[in-house]
């Protein structure tokens, strides 16, 4: 996987960047050590890191899950100075075009349609729900600055409001990118819809019992 067109294209100058490769094995491990290390970052608002829990491990589940492909890159940094936070996931693997052909119902999809709806409620290649991007596509509208998907030669692209396809250079597999603003604050279980409780799952799995009672 070429990691250096990923840090020119998406963190372009940033420094103490974190880079992670994983595989199903090592995913969950990836996972924990990642958000534990933006948790220990106070500037960073709780719902974001509650939403931002249940998001992140769907699209690292994704390239287990979709991508046919062993392993995955994880790259994060966090601005401080601008309330910042990029995430990336990206794998070489089959893309999302092809993925969700596996599905009867988009057997004929172009790749340009398929990234136009992968963000879409209940779309799946049939291996999954359908429902990580979408989750993912819900958070980016409350905190999102920049949100990208390449898949194969087109990219989803999402700033401010307004979001486009365009045919945009070629990478094999998906990359999926996430720029956020990390001072807002939300309900992160309505970036879920509700369907799971993304702050309790969070607040469980990385604040101590201390930090749990300063919520209340």
């Amino acid at each position: 996987m070429n990691v250096a067109f990923l840090l020119k294209e998406y963190f372009n100058g940033a420094n103490d960047v974190s880079i992670d490769v994983f595989d199903s094995h090592s995913l969950n491990g990836v996972y924990q050590d990642v958000l534990r290390s933006l948790t220990s970052h106070f500037e960073i608002e709780l719902s974001v890191l509650q939403a931002l829990s249940y998001c992140f491990y769907e699209i690292l589940d994704n390239v287990h899950i979709h991508s046919g492909k062993p392993l995955g890159t994880a790259i994060t940094h966090f601005d401080a100075s601008n309330n910042v936070l990029r995430v990336l996931v990206a794998d070489d693997g089959m893309g999302i075009r092809a993925s969700l052909a596996e599905n009867e119902q988009y057997k004929n999809i172009s790749e340009a349609e398929a990234l136009n709806i992968c963000t879409h409620d209940a779309v799946t290649d049939g291996k999954g729900m359908g429902f990580g991007l979408f989750a993912t596509s819900r958070l980016m509208k409350d905190a999102g600055l920049g949100f990208v998907i390449h898949s194969g030669h087109h990219k989803l692209i999402s700033k401010g409001g307004n979001a486009e396809i365009k045919c945009n250079g070629y990478w094999s597999g998906t990359i999926v990118f996430l720029e956020i603003c990390t001072s807002v604050d939300f309900d992160p279980n309505n970036i879920v819809g509700n369907r799971t409780d993304a702050a309790g799952q969070y607040n469980e799995s990385f604040l101590e019992t201390e930090e749990l009672d300063t919520l209340w």
